[in-house]
């Protein structure tokens, strides 16, 4: 008796398996990604050497237990040093350069709205720790 093998058909590529796993990965990356607007403002000094600017009424630091800072952002960032408003960031400096002469070991409260880009909380964190203010804390209102 004579054996015959069976004639092997040409290997077909089932491409669902391939497909399946496509999707998978597209869905994967849609769920990962960020989809986070860019940040429309960033923080500039206005101030012009030579340019006037108001003094703000300061309470004693020898009095206080802590500087609060609050930061605020509509279309641009604002701040608020114990109840006094800067227009500039270079204000924010030398509001906080003066707190450190008087008191160098005050402690600073962060205290940032929702909307406030952290680069511009960084960005009173990092004045802050220029000027030698090194307790800071961070607070949200």
């Amino acid at each position: 008796m004579k054996y015959t093998s069976p004639r092997r058909k040409p290997a077909e590529l089932r491409m669902t398996p391939m497909i399946d796993v496509i999707f998978l990965l597209l869905i994967f990356f849609v769920c990962t990604a960020n989809f986070k607007p860019p940040e429309e403002m960033l923080p500039v000094d206005s101030t012009m050497p030579g340019s006037v600017s108001t003094e703000a009424v300061l309470p004693d630091p020898v009095d206080l237990d802590f500087v609060r800072i609050q930061i605020a952002f509509d279309p641009v960032p604002h701040w608020q040093i114990e109840g006094n408003h800067c227009s500039t960031f270079h204000e924010v400096q030398n509001i906080l350069l003066l707190y450190r002469e008087a008191k160098p070991d005050i402690p600073v409260i962060l205290e940032s709205a929702d909307n406030v880009p952290t680069s511009n909380v960084v960005d009173v964190y990092d004045v802050c720790r220029r000027v030698g203010l090194t307790q800071i804390q961070f607070a949200a209102y």
